[in-house]
């Protein structure tokens, strides 16, 4: 229930926003499937280190369309489907996933180290890069993207889970944000979605 309650509120504000979004003037309408944010006054970037060492931010990825997506290892469900469903849309696109940067932001750095996210992002495709920060950094970077987290108790302090957003965010080459991906849809429209970006 308490899973449930929140995913509402975020799609309630998700939906306010989007009105706002829609009386910006000289705004395209483009014909994407899934929520387009274009405009919104948020989700301007992270620094963060990658699951190789490397200190990165999102202008590091201009000239390619990015996937983010806030998640942790340990995570049983929406996860590693969400991963599943990424690395068969790269597939999908073919030749043009090359353009294409899926990144796994982990809101659980306490768990989640550089070498865990270095076996668990790649296994779903070798071109996904795993983030991670301090707790101070993920909870900024959660903050600055919209992004409901919170460790829900397990039987001793290291089995904890974590309530959290389940979409995931579409930038452009220009590194703009473009859309919200809902968690559950399948592969095709983030494929059509990631051609009409890359046309």
């Amino acid at each position: 229930m308490k899973k449930l309650l929140s995913v509402l509120v975020a799609a309630c504000a998700l939906t306010v926003s989007l009105a706002a979004c829609d009386k910006l003037p000289g705004k395209q309408k483009e014909s994407f499937q899934n929520t387009d944010v274009t405009g919104l006054d948020y989700a301007k970037g992270f620094t963060l280190t990658d699951h190789t060492g490397k200190p990165r931010t999102l202008a590091d990825f201009k000239g390619k369309a990015v996937v983010v997506f806030f998640g942790y290892t340990q995570c049983p469900d929406v996860c590693p489907t969400t991963m599943a469903e990424m690395a068969t849309v790269m597939q999908k696109l073919g030749p043009l996933a090359d353009q294409v940067q899926v990144l796994f932001i982990t809101l659980d750095p306490e768990r989640d180290t550089q070498e865990l996210l270095a076996n668990y992002v790649p296994a779903f495709d070798k071109r996904f890069l795993g983030l991670r920060g301090t707790p101070e950094q993920t909870a900024k970077t959660a903050k600055e993207f919209k992004v409901f987290y919170s460790k829900v108790p397990g039987t001793d302090p290291g089995s904890y889970t974590i309530d959290h957003t389940a979409g995931s965010y579409v930038f452009d080459r220009d590194g703009r944000l473009r859309l919200f991906i809902r968690h559950g849809q399948g592969p095709d429209p983030i494929v059509h979605d990631l051609r009409a970006l890359l046309s």
